[in-house]
């Protein structure tokens, strides 16, 4: 088992590393740079830096998990179901690079158009998993160490939330250099672990393959980063995260060793949710309705953070894109370890 890991991370890192010098030159030359919101002006030197980056893992993983598999005897199902599931939302997120790109502007498919297809991709695979046997409708507790078994059709409905969610949460993670791949390395460090103490050795060769294309990938996306993984490669990563959970039969566990994403996901509801409810005219000098160019009547409202998601608030309270990557990064770490010992009594 060792041997597999070792072989898969080292294998995925050294392609991605390889990689990325030529899909770095390749992005820049069609001009496929990123879109800086007005919103984050902070973030205006970033202008035009090169997105979809995150091909350069998502070409790595995908090597390494059918080369190791067919090695070992084949690609079963809980492989080509994690693989496929993360690589169809990959498209999503390409699609949505792409929209961007084309109208040169920060704003790619609606969120009604990415949310009707990742529930889609959600579905299918909970259902392809089901009918191959690897998935029942019981959801495990951590730490408590019970699986309470529900109706079908109503685990349905939960572990499609999970994912949906993840999936998204994932994405709004990926909002400074290093920070979504920084976050997402532990945890798929959380499953190579897992995936060895039960034997699950399709979980140990995506993940490890994962671990090693995130390393790689950090050479190019650290700060100050020489590309952005773009929602092609975020995406993809939720998609991962949420299969590898659920192929361990451990959606739950999304919560701790996810809790950064948690966090940035409840930042940024918290945030629009107290701005609607206080949202009033803005007043001039003499108590007079302001109104924009177009004649209506400015609103604002109050907020709760400085900005969100959650690590935009850190930036504007003086911290580094480095240090906020290296503390959720290292919150991660340690809730992967929490996490551990939550689930460990399962299999030992």
């Amino acid at each position: 088992m060792t041997t597999i890991i070792a072989v898969s991370v080292i294998a995925s890192f050294l392609i991605t590393a390889a990689i990325g010098p030529f899909l770095i030159r390749y992005l820049r030359k069609m001009n496929f740079g990123q879109k800086i919101l007005s919103y984050v002006p902070e973030h205006a030197g970033k202008q035009n830096t090169p997105t979809m980056g995150g091909f350069m893992f998502i070409i790595s993983i995908t090597l390494v998990t059918i080369v190791v598999n067919l090695v070992l005897g084949g690609l079963s199902v809980q492989s080509f179901t994690v693989l496929v599931l993360s690589l169809c939302y990959g498209v999503i997120g390409f699609i949505d690079d792409r929209t961007k790109i084309r109208k040169a502007e920060n704003e790619g498919l609606t969120s009604g158009q990415k949310f009707a297809l990742q529930l889609v991709l959600a579905l299918v695979f909970l259902t392809v998993v089901h009918m191959g046997g690897y998935l029942m409708p019981s959801l495990y507790i951590p730490f408590v160490g019970v699986s309470l078994d529900i109706p079908w059709l109503i685990y349905v409905v939960i572990a499609a939330f999970i994912m949906v969610g993840c999936n998204n949460a994932v994405n709004l993670t990926d909002g400074l250099d290093g920070l979504a791949a920084g976050v997402t390395l532990p945890v798929a460090v959380y499953f190579i672990v897992i995936g060895a103490v039960s034997g699950n050795l399709p979980v140990v060769v995506f993940a490890s393959a994962l671990a090693g294309g995130l390393a790689g990938f950090l050479i190019f996306n650290f700060n100050p980063a020489k590309v952005f993984m773009g929602d092609t490669g975020s995406l993809f990563l939720g998609g991962a995260v949420a299969g590898l959970a659920f192929a361990c039969d451990q959606p739950l566990i999304l919560a701790l060793v996810g809790l950064i994403y948690v966090i940035e996901t409840l930042s940024d509801i918290i945030q629009v949710t107290y701005y609607k409810m206080t949202k009033k005219p803005v007043l001039d000098e003499n108590g007079n309705p302001v109104r924009d160019a177009k004649g209506n009547i400015k609103m604002e409202g109050k907020r709760v953070f400085r900005k969100a998601p959650l690590h935009h608030h850190f930036q504007l309270c003086g911290w580094s894109e480095k240090k906020i990557v290296l503390v959720f990064a290292g919150i991660t770490a340690l809730m992967c370890i929490l996490s551990y010992f939550g689930v460990a009594p399962r299999y030992l």
